[in-house]
């Protein structure tokens, strides 16, 4: 990155992608897991309801995957920019 537009673009792109990243992450633990349900008490996954399983499971599988499609989004990204290791 040579110049200061270049760098700014980098992290306005860097920045938006962890916004978007936490706000799925804030709708998949607390939204379905607490706010959301009640609405999600009719659906049945494993054996309980929908809400109880991303409160107590779900939540987590999204954190690990969001995780790793950050780490593949950045890697992308700093090859865009040209700050690649």
């Amino acid at each position: 990155m040579a110049d200061k537009s270049s760098s700014n673009a980098y992290w306005k792109a860097n920045i938006r992608m962890i916004q978007l990243f936490l706000i799925i992450w804030f709708v998949a633990s607390f939204g379905f897991g607490i706010i959301l349900r009640p609405m999600l008490m009719g659906i049945a996954v494993g054996g309980s309801d929908l809400g109880f399983w991303f409160a107590q499971q779900g939540s987590i599988l999204v954190f690990l995957v969001l995780i790793f499609v950050y780490a593949w989004r950045m890697n992308k990204l700093d090859k865009e920019f040209g700050v690649e290791e």
